[in-house]
């Protein structure tokens, strides 16, 4: 490491004009991106004041990150902010009969928390903690409501709040609400249950919940609404939460178009898809972002462009659950505007960035609908224009300092012609150097501010193993763990040892 880099402090701003340079940069020109070889940043007080050669001005250091790219910090508008239960759906099926749906027999019972108020606090800190590691600058949280009394609390999100300002990340915060949830009747029969009271609640307590935390940490921190799904939210909590989003001038982002699940419980209950039924009620718009639209029709889609709605597209969850987007390249001729998400581990952007090539190049038949550019694109300027944030997501002069690093010469990657190609197609999170939020070194050689992440680590893991342990609990006919998530093999173990 060299002297200059050395001198840098986790979790907090340099002092003074810093120069950063590397092999490549991603800068940023009439719209558009554009790669400088040998090019030069220059950030001081978490702003951008210059992208080009040769800075003429002077510096307090010059950090040369050798053979790198310097590129806009990754957004990431599903971040997953627990510990990932999508993984236990990968190879265990129905999801009805899994735990993913809660039974009626656990809804009689009374739905618990099954996590402690501090295990949920940690779990926020342990997934901003990942978000950094692979180059993601800001994040708007997802956690899975499955294992939830109902709603997500405002201790947590307090919590959360503090987390993004300790560890570094900028973040669109408030606790998630619904009217409803799914519950399992019968062996294959899903049914919607509505507690309209309770989701107006959740509402209510997001919305103070963001006019007490909104700019904190430096403005690190703003609000976004988040009411759960479109199938466990009624139509007068969605008018409500469009309205709380005028009055607050910020975001709300909704899940629909998604699954088999919620089109045909939203199809029964209103006869139409969710975009055309919010269509008919006036509530869509660019305030709302919707994950992730693989089951949306062209109708649907037609929808989305005429109203700015913001698209979050999540290949990599998705294409495990055996769904993709039709397609992107068509999504964007439409002039739909797609950011990018996560929504499960590993919170590699790199990764769902290939993965988002891969399906939607399946997805149109062809190779030349898509290029690596306009994937990397939606993780960068897609996501800034989805928040309305002009400041973010590009490397001008003006923009806040969201910057991440990284090394172009790991030997995996061998050999390159482009950078961003490089990165797409054979990149990965691990391949992420360093990372400044606001012009903080919120991650530097793969550690990160306020927080051990290697003996996080070792305690996620065993609130999942206790999380795991009550899954008989609210699952259909209370199976055994065994039964719920039978290994890949046989185990076979030692007796003689």
């Amino acid at each position: 490491m060299s002297e200059a880099l050395a001198s840098l402090a986790l979790g907090r701003r340099p002092e003074g004009r810093t120069l950063v340079t590397a092999s490549w940069v991603v800068g940023h020109k009439d719209g558009s991106h554009r790669l400088l070889r040998n090019g030069e940043v220059v950030f001081e007080n978490g702003e951008i004041l210059f992208v080009g050669h040769r800075f003429p001005g002077e510096v307090a250091r010059r950090i040369d990150f050798g053979n790198a790219l310097i590129s806009p910090g990754l957004i990431d508008l599903d971040a997953l902010s627990d510990l990932d239960t999508t993984i236990l759906g990968i190879d265990h099926h129905p999801g009805w009969a899994k735990g993913r749906v809660w039974p009626r027999s656990y809804v009689e019972a009374g739905p618990y928390e099954m996590y402690s108020e501090a295990e949920l606090a940690f779990q926020k800190r342990f997934a901003f903690g990942q978000l950094l590691l692979n180059g993601i600058t800001t994040a708007a949280p997802i956690a899975s409501l499955f294992y939830r009394e109902w709603g997500e609390t405002v201790a947590e999100f307090d919590a959360a709040a503090d987390a993004a300002g300790e560890l570094g990340l900028r973040v669109y915060l408030s606790p998630a609400y619904r009217s409803g949830g799914m519950v399992v009747e019968e062996p294959g029969r899903v049914v919607p249950v509505f507690d309209e009271e309770r989701g107006f609640q959740g509402l209510k307590d997001a919305i103070a919940y963001i006019e007490r935390q909104n700019g904190r940490h430096g403005d690190l921190v703003r609000g976004m609404l988040a009411p759960d799904r479109v199938e466990t939210s009624t139509l007068a909590l969605i008018q409500r939460t469009d309205a709380a989003a005028r009055d607050l001038d910020c975001k709300f982002r909704l899940h629909m178009a998604q699954g088999a699940m919620e089109v045909d419980t939203v199809r029964a209950l209103y006869g139409s898809t969710a975009p055309v039924w919010l269509a008919k009620a006036g509530l869509l718009s660019d305030r709302l972002i919707a994950p992730h639209a693989t089951n949306a029709t062209e109708e649907d889609l037609a929808l989305y462009a005429e109203n700015g709605v913001s698209i979050v597209h999540c290949p990599l969850v998705s294409g495990r659950g055996g769904s993709i987007l039709y397609s992107f390249s068509a999504c964007r001729k439409r002039g739909i505007n797609i950011a990018m998400g996560t929504d499960t581990t590993p919170a590699d952007m790199l990764m769902n960035l290939l993965a988002g090539m891969i399906t939607g190049r399946i997805a149109d038949r062809a190779p030349d609908q898509l290029r690596s550019a306009d994937l990397f694109d939606a993780a960068t300027l897609g996501g800034a224009r989805a928040l309305g944030r002009p400041d973010l997501g590009h490397l001008s002069p003006g923009a806040r300092a969201d910057i991440a690093v990284f090394d172009l010469d790991d030997t995996v990657m061998a050999p390159s012609i482009d950078p961003i190609t490089t990165l797409v197609t054979g990149g990965s999170g691990k391949v992420t150097r360093s990372v400044f939020v606001d012009g903080r070194v919120s991650m530097l050689s793969r550690k990160v501010a306020g927080i051990d992440m290697e003996k996080a680590r070792v305690e996620a893991q065993a609130q999942f193993d206790g999380l795991i342990a009550k899954y008989p609990e609210r699952s259909w006919a209370n199976p055994s763990v065994s039964d719920i998530f039978p290994p890949s093999y046989p185990i076979e173990v030692d007796t003689h040892g």
